[in-house]
């Protein structure tokens, strides 16, 4: 499986939108795909399982019909995605803010580990959007948006339970978090792993559990962490707003379907960060927009 995830939060409208992908392999080795798309406000949430999907260093396509009438194309400048006349998203990305150069990915040196039964990388920590976005035959006007991008993989597709999330509408249009943790390893030796990623301007920060110290509590109290590096600490506590949940799928790649609701995110959640360098607050914010998740396969 290779699953791509992408958000963008338009903080002046109060919009966000979620769009996700996968590329997936039966048991056959054939590939299939998976797309979806959320909005806030109003709830929406829709997903297919397509026959057609590839993924390639510089883009991905997930398509199905004949004519290509369900589709999904993007590389790292733009995002095309048509799931129906009320399910559209057409936008593109300008100042981007990539993972940095050289340095492992969102789960540090455990990247290099092969044969893990999940990889977790945020790839795209910020970036100007332009476009639009058709959702229930409303119009959304996406100019000015900022958006995020993440790529998971793995032969063991999603664990049993996971957390996760993301942020950007801060006051500091710079600042950007996100996390994603659950059981990984490599077959029946397995660890609870959590990997949290702040960006600062041109800094980013990240922690790795059990790499580094980190209290990790997602439940009925929300989702709450504290993570300890060499030089920082970060502390994030979020919750959700009240509304129901979006319920979405998670592909279960050896029999060419989804698992529908397998994944309850809170679109426009409230999140308060808090990072350290020494005695020294290098920020402290709030959003009343981020992504909280936690999900079951």
């Amino acid at each position: 499986m290779e699953g791509y995830f992408w958000r963008l939060t338009h903080v002046a409208s109060g919009v966000v939108l979620i769009v996700l992908a996968g590329v997936n392999r039966d048991r056959t080795g054939a590939t299939w795909g998976t797309v979806g798309i959320g909005g806030h406000p109003g709830g929406f949430t829709r997903s297919v399982a397509v026959a057609h999907a590839s993924g390639e260093r510089h883009g991905i396509g997930v398509w199905a019909g004949e004519n290509g009438d369900t589709s999904l194309h993007a590389d790292a400048r733009s995002l095309h995605v048509d799931l129906g006349v009320d399910a559209r998203v057409d936008v593109t990305f300008s100042d981007a803010v990539h993972w940095p150069r050289g340095a492992f990915g969102g789960i540090g040196p455990a990247q290099a580990i092969p044969a893990l039964s999940q990889y977790w990388h945020p790839h795209l920590l910020g970036g100007r959007v332009s476009g639009t976005a058709c959702i229930e035959g409303r119009e959304i006007d996406l100019d000015g948006a900022t958006v995020y991008g993440e790529k998971n993989w793995g032969r063991g597709g999603f664990p049993p339970a996971w957390w996760w999330g993301q942020a950007h509408g801060f006051a500091r249009e710079d600042v950007c978090v996100a996390f994603a943790g659950g059981r990984a390893g490599i077959g029946r030796a397995q660890v609870l792993s959590t990997s949290l990623v702040v960006r600062v301007g041109g800094e980013v920060v990240r922690a790795v559990r059990p790499l580094h110290p980190m209290h990790v509590e997602v439940g009925q109290r929300g989702w709450h962490f504290r993570a300890r590096t060499a030089r920082h600490t970060i502390e994030l506590e979020g919750r959700a707003n009240g509304t129901p949940p979006h319920a979405l799928p998670i592909p279960i790649a050896a029999e060419r379907r989804n698992l529908e609701g397998a994944a309850a995110q809170y679109l426009a959640s409230e999140v308060r960060l808090h990072v350290r360098r020494g005695r020294r607050t290098v920020f402290s914010g709030e959003s009343a927009l981020a992504g909280l998740e936690r999900g079951s396969s």
